[in-house]
């Protein structure tokens, strides 16, 4: 890995310009894959810059590691189309052997406790089949056998291509393609101005590295900058186009039972029915790769300006709403079981009261007025399945 300041070790010839053909911002699972993607592109020189001392340091380690199968989003959304293209080329390159990685297809529930939910529960199925993502209905008295602890008392919709993955193995398995085909990884990089250069039509980027000032050049830059991408964004936008995030929180809830369970409760992802337009999934309970359970996140909006500001200890006043929506579906769980983990953050393009209204999909485009300029805004959930095909698209921006 090639790391700042060493400036020399950036090369220009006499047919390019620009130091690099392409700055990826943000070394996020999104990120490095897309940097990976363009690099294997022949003739494309690509620089990865990442403000932390290792990738995949914020969004990407503090999720569930669920590859979600994608029934949740409409049709014609980028959310729909990335997460199930994203899902097909993990368990596809998995299944051959050409991702080595930790991942389990364990398959989940989506569980109904009245009739509005039942028909919630419908109508995701219809969505999930118009989408070609399998789903079925389990009876329920075949799902109270296989797995007496879970509550369902109206209907289950079975989703079979739900699974869960190493969300740090992922990372380094496109942090490896990424350097062996020669891609330039800079980290302790913090972005803090970019021009562009309109009479060559290049960017300048400066980079703050270890307090000093590094200015480098690329034909084209992408931002994918995650909880940042916005700030990114908004420093060649004129003020009157400037995007605006919102921050939503996830607490994650650890599982110690105070009296041993006795028997097995779950082999599947439980997820109750979701929030409007699907801001939030629910509380919901998931499995990490060694078999343990935990359950979150829930959504808890920041009032903050800036990711800078955000505090990740986990907020100790949701764990009591949190036992409260877990008990729905797991009544056996007990109010001291569930202890405050770890949490995430989503940057939302929509306000709490805007995405109660309607959907709110990724943003992924050349940014108009800008060429080369390729904006990731809002790549919340389903950001990790989804971050493969999301690579797809950006390279086939630049390479149609």
């Amino acid at each position: 890995m090639l790391k700042f300041p060493f400036r020399r070790l950036f090369h220009t010839s006499v047919t390019q310009l620009s130091e690099f053909s392409h700055i990826v911002i943000g070394g996020g699972v999104v990120g490095v894959a897309t940097a990976s993607e363009l690099q294997q592109q022949t003739g494309n020189n690509v620089l990865l810059v990442e403000q932390h001392d290792t990738l995949g340091q914020e969004t990407t380690s503090r999720n569930s590691e669920v590859i979600h199968a994608g029934l949740y989003y409409p049709k014609s959304s980028l959310k729909a189309q990335l997460c199930i293209a994203g899902k097909n080329k993990i368990y596809q390159a998995w299944k051959s052997g050409d991702l080595p990685v930790d991942l389990q297809q364990c398959g989940k529930w989506v569980v109904a406790q009245d009739e509005v939910e039942e028909e919630y529960l419908h109508k995701l199925g219809s969505n999930a089949k118009e989408l070609d993502v399998p789903v079925h209905f389990v009876p329920l008295d075949k799902a109270k056998q296989d797995y007496p602890l879970i509550r369902a008392n109206r209907a289950i919709l079975e989703s079979p291509t739900s699974g869960i993955i190493s969300a740090h193995e992922f990372v380094s398995f496109h942090e490896a393609n990424f350097e062996n085909n020669d891609g330039t990884v800079g980290l302790n990089s913090k972005v803090v101005d970019i021009v562009h250069n309109s009479g060559t039509s290049n960017y300048t980027v400066t980079l703050g590295v270890d307090g000093e000032a590094i200015e480098i050049t690329s034909d084209n830059i992408v931002n994918s900058a995650g909880l940042f991408a916005a700030d990114i964004a908004n420093m060649i936008l004129p003020q009157q186009d400037h995007y605006n995030y919102y921050y939503a929180k996830g607490n994650y809830f650890s599982y110690t039972p105070e009296t041993p369970i006795g028997q097995r409760i779950t082999d599947k992802l439980i997820y109750p029915c979701p929030n409007p337009n699907a801001s939030s999934l629910g509380t919901h309970l998931t499995l990490d790769l060694g078999g343990q359970l935990r359950f979150g996140p829930d959504l808890e909006w920041l009032d903050v300006s800036s990711a800078s500001q955000i505090d990740y200890t986990p907020n100790p006043r949701n764990l009591q709403p949190a036992y409260e929506a877990v008990k729905l579906y797991f009544p056996a769980i007990t109010p001291n079981a569930l202890s405050p983990s770890y949490s995430g953050v989503r940057p939302k393009l929509l306000s709490a009261k805007e995405s109660k209204q309607k959907f709110a999909d990724f943003v992924i485009k050349e940014q108009e007025g800008f060429p080369g300029f390729v904006n990731l805004l809002g790549i919340e959930s389903p950001g990790l399945t989804a971050a493969w095909a999301i690579a797809d698209y950006v390279k086939n921006i630049y390479h149609k």
